[in-house]
């Protein structure tokens, strides 16, 4: 039987992996644009009648629309380990499967949260924008081995951020809802509430997985009780950060600096240029967009559009693991079934 599945967002790196590692018995068309009620009118009718798998990664709006437009689709397969972009009431309505990826960035992330800290104390981007104007300037930064991080949420990303700072020679204290013990066990982090956290650390960086209950968690409060001199990274979503209260900060100098890899209004659906010019924003989504278009001018801000993940062995292992998630579905396995 062969297997016709339909692959959008599809970076360069992906086409790679397909046309070098393409498994058999799969007939694979890859789209570089997203999937959403706007790009499916483009895509010919015969695949749509006979297509059996589509794979989207976090750019597609997967909607109830979308998903009645095939006549044969058996399987979902997000690219991701949120599924929030797929309608999955639409997809259990058809006995649509959902199968997604999870556990891939902890190490890159981190990696990737270190850098930004690096980047954010010792000036690097302002610099480098300097010397680039032919401008001579005095951004004197700290010796990160001197400085207190401080880690909000010790999943397995968190976790792998005290281990890196650790190493560095930072003293590290963290908050989570459930304190860890292998973290514990494996480093010299010390767990602190988070008022504690946010009034001592020095750098302040999210890794919570975001629900309803801890939007807006970093608030004009939050900011309120932090040092002058603190910076804030936020790797998770935009959503527990409160932004305007951010820019108000940064401002105010009530914080020294901020980097944020993170998905908001303003990055929707980017490799999808119709749908981003016809859109009608919120309200909400609009003030948003705006208040991170000036965020992005200050020069102690870094702005990055949630790519802390993005390595090509991450990419090659979400792209292996997905198919493998898809026949194990075939099979009527569940393993790769998402919640």
């Amino acid at each position: 039987m062969t297997i016709k599945m339909l692959m959008f967002d599809v970076r360069d790196c992906e086409r790679e992996f397909v046309e070098n590692d393409c498994p058999q018995n799969f007939e694979i068309k890859m789209y570089s644009g997203c999937l959403n009620e706007e790009s499916i009118k483009e895509i010919p009718e015969d695949e749509l009648d006979s297509t059996m798998v589509i794979s989207v990664f976090l750019d597609s709006e997967v909607t109830e629309k979308v998903i009645n437009s095939f006549k044969n689709l058996r399987i979902i397969a997000a690219r991701s380990s949120n599924i929030d972009h797929i309608n999955k009431k639409a997809a259990e309505n058809k006995n649509i499967d959902i199968v997604n990826v999870e556990g891939y960035s902890a190490r890159t992330a981190a990696q990737f949260t270190i850098g930004l800290m690096i980047a954010l104390v010792r000036n690097i981007i302002p610099l480098s924008k300097f010397i680039e104007k032919n401008e001579v300037t005095d951004f004197t930064g700290y010796d990160i081995s001197k400085l207190t991080i401080g880690v909000i949420g010790t999943g397995a990303t968190g976790a792998e951020v005290c281990k890196i700072a650790q190493a560095i020679g930072m003293k590290v204290i963290a908050y989570d809802v459930v304190e860890k013990q292998e973290l514990l066990n494996n480093t010299e982090a010390v767990y602190v509430d988070l008022n504690t956290l946010l009034r001592e650390a020095d750098v302040i960086t999210i890794h919570m997985p975001y629900n309803m209950t801890n939007r807006n968690l970093i608030a004009k409060e939050q900011f309120d009780m932090m040092k002058a001199s603190a910076y804030l990274i936020n790797v998770s979503r935009s959503e527990i950060v409160n932004m305007q209260d951010l820019y108000s900060a940064l401002k105010n100098d009530k914080i020294k600096g901020a980097a944020l890899d993170i998905r908001t209004c303003q990055f929707v659906n980017p490799n999808c240029a119709k749908l981003s010019e016809e859109m009608k924003l919120s309200l909400e989504c609009y003030e948003e967009t705006k208040i991170v278009t000036e965020l992005a001018k200050l020069s102690n801000v870094i702005i990055t559009p949630h790519i802390a993940y993005k390595t090509a062995d991450v990419m090659e292992y979400i792209f292996k693991t997905s198919i493998r998630g898809v026949l194990d579905c075939i099979k009527g396995g569940t393993s790769f079934r998402a919640c």
